[in-house]
């Protein structure tokens, strides 16, 4: 059953992701240039908090964590991401807690008014605290707003190879600037 609301959670999420990409990528309207002007093409860096709900709770309550995300722009409406940071996920009762490194790259599409985007990003989550000796899967699709320094995600992580494999659903707050 917990692993059937994992599924569910990660479908509706992706499905909501598919349509409002669909549904914005009709417009061909030209966006002004004040919108347009904080994503110009180059280098951006984010340094962002974490905070999660784990939907398997026989493997753990909550996750909280710290990332640094390197951001390249494409151009105004497409970018190639690389993430890493540091994750403690808080394990029920006598078992230790779950402490990794994600290792992530990504592409973000801005999908309305060149703030609101979508993301995806896949890479590995390195366990690196407790005596964990495993290295798991890291698939993580989300939603965010961003704008010339704040940026603020909402995301589903799946990790396969940590225990029987569980989801978290995180918020992301980050500041970003140029480089």
């Amino acid at each position: 059953m917990k692993r059937l609301k994992s599924i569910a959670a990660t479908t509706a999420l992706c499905i909501a992701t598919l349509t409002t990409t669909s549904a914005v990528a009709q417009d061909g309207t030209a966006l002004p240039a004040q919108v347009t002007e904080n994503y110009d093409q180059g280098f951006r860096l984010g340094f962002g908090i974490n905070g999660g709900y784990i939907f398997n709770e026989d493997a753990a309550d909550f996750a909280l964590g710290a990332d640094a995300r390197l951001q390249y722009d494409l151009n105004k409406r497409y970018s190639i991401t690389l993430t890493t940071g540091f994750t403690n996920v808080f394990v029920d009762g006598d078992d230790n807690d779950l402490g990794f490194i994600p290792a992530k790259a990504g592409f973000k599409a801005f999908v309305w008014e060149d703030r609101f985007y979508v993301l995806g990003e896949l890479g590995a989550a390195f366990a690196v605290t407790n005596d964990y000796d495993q290295t798991s899967l890291l698939l993580a699709p989300g939603i965010g707003y961003a704008n010339k320094y704040f940026d603020a995600s909402l995301r589903y992580e799946h990790y396969n190879d940590f225990g029987d494999g569980f989801g978290q659903l995180a918020l992301r707050l980050a500041y970003g600037f140029k480089l």
